[in-house]
């Protein structure tokens, strides 16, 4: 009820004389809203928040809001969010958190239910990591909730984590938010983007805690080979450092390769593993995910903790999607027929692959795994100073959704990430237009540079790369 409404409706009908009196007093609430709160501070966010960036969900993406509300339909290939594309989740894993909803209106155990944690603990024991027990598993609201748990529980302001570059973006924020520095260690494109480990090893320092590691990688899609694993688990035991390995895409592989769980190759080192059932599974809004301690946890008692701690405070994660990791991990794995050949994922990788490397000044490192590509533009054929801006106006232009290089902590603005999840003929459409644009732009910034090289006779000779790119158009 309103009150200074009721009070004014009361006075009219005559009912109390004192609440005559009361109305006259009572705040008007439309001038109060007119005038604001003169005793009201302005609020700004938090100093927290100063260095932390997810430009997935940025301010290109608040633009392409606008555009839809002005009723343009867009192609979005900036996220990978599977059920928006057709990609529905096992119908089987729908049924059981349906028949266990009467089970999950109070809260669960703070690190999840039974079942669940079991089946995560079968999956890992499958993988070959040793000396997991229940205890050691930790049910969260997606992978993502389990990340900014572990980073919040592990870092000190001042504290450096190593994350790749280019990174999930979500790593370098949470560990700025928990008072950590984020230090990137180069994946290296000309070497298929595997992680230079001599460039790990150069980058730790007294105050480094810990070693991310993504693999398969978002946003390059490429699948790490053992050895490189074993590198990082040496330089992790030597320096006396936790892995934070996340596996969300372990099972979203092409060509028949093999993923190794980072937490199998050593009972020593402390290793944190995250997944969910976000990707293998097609169920991102399900919020399902979960956590694995192993390794040495004798050492970290405090932080485990600390991880308990965190745990209890949130009280626990969603249970209705807690209900579907059971049946999810024991049941009949669809994800194989999306990702072999002919599989629909397959196609749609095969087909973009194409489209994009046909492109002039485009090169791309062909993913072996994941839902994403990250795309390499010539810096002497687009000579982009602001990527975020540069795809700002490509969304203007052609109605297609892309996250620039930079928004995945990639130092120069010469790459993309885009989602290969569309059917093959909204894939086709969506590659046509950035193709056009980018022809258009290729074809602009040539003449402009044509005309300067023929203002110096010096360059005149030299068929450079503008050059090739103007006469290809």
């Amino acid at each position: 009820m309103n009150i200074s409404g009721g009070w004014r409706q009361a006075a009219i009908i005559g009912r109390h004389p004192v609440i005559n009196d009361l109305v006259d007093q009572a705040p008007d609430p439309a001038r109060r809203a007119s005038h604001g709160n003169p005793s009201m501070k302005t609020l700004k966010k938090s100093s927290k928040l100063a260095h932390v960036l997810y430009d997935i969900r940025g301010p290109i993406m608040d633009r392409a809001k606008q555009m839809e509300d002005e009723g343009q339909h867009l192609i979005k290939l900036n996220i990978g969010n599977l059920a928006a594309f057709g990609f529905d989740a096992p119908e089987e894993v729908q049924l059981d958190m349906i028949r266990n909803l009467p089970n999950s209106a109070g809260y669960s155990d703070s690190k999840g239910i039974f079942a669940a944690r079991k089946a995560v603990m079968h999956y890992t024991q499958a993988q070959g990591t040793q000396g997991v027990t229940l205890d050691d598993i930790y049910l969260g609201n997606g992978a993502s909730d389990l990340i900014a748990m572990a980073t919040n529980a592990l870092l000190d302001d001042g504290d450096e984590l190593l994350l790749p570059a280019p990174d999930y973006p979500l790593w370098t924020a949470v560990t700025s938010l928990s008072g950590g520095s984020p230090v990137h260690y180069l994946c290296d494109e000309a070497n298929g983007w595997i992680p230079d480990l001599d460039d790990i090893r150069a980058k730790i320092t007294p105050r480094t805690k810990g070693i991310v590691v993504i693999n398969p990688n978002n946003p390059t899609g490429v699948l790490y080979p053992d050895d490189v694993l074993r590198g990082i688990v040496d330089i992790a035991r030597e320096f006396g450092l936790v892995i934070l390995a996340d596996e969300v895409y372990d099972k979203v592989l092409y060509d028949d390769v093999q993923h190794t769980a980072l937490a199998s190759l050593s009972t020593d080192v402390l290793t944190l593993t995250f997944n969910s059932l976000s990707k293998s599974y097609r169920a991102c809004g399900y919020r399902a995910g979960w956590m694995v301690v192993s390794g040495d946890k004798g050492a970290a008692r405090d932080y485990i903790e600390g991880l308990d701690m965190l745990a209890n405070m949130r009280l626990c994660a969603n249970v209705p999607g807690q209900w579907a990791i059971q049946t999810a991990l024991g049941g009949y794995q669809s994800i194989n027929d999306l990702v072999r050949e002919g599989g629909r994922l397959h196609r749609q990788r095969e087909l973009a692959y194409e489209l994009i490397t046909a492109i002039p000044g485009v090169t791309c490192v062909k993913p072996q795994a994941a839902l994403y590509m990250f795309p390499r533009l010539d810096p002497e054929v687009y000579p982009i100073q602001d990527d975020r801006q540069f795809f700002l106006q490509l969304l203007e232009a052609t109605r297609v959704m892309l996250v620039q290089g930079t928004g995945f902590n990639w130092s120069r603005p010469d790459h993309f990430r885009i989602v290969f999840l569309p059917h093959e003929a909204d894939l086709r459409e969506a590659i046509g237009r950035i193709a056009k644009f980018l022809g258009d732009y290729r074809a602009k910034h040539a003449k402009q540079r044509l005309v300067s090289v023929d203002a110096d006779p010096a360059e005149q000779a030299v068929d450079s790369p503008v050059k090739l790119a103007a006469k290809a158009g």
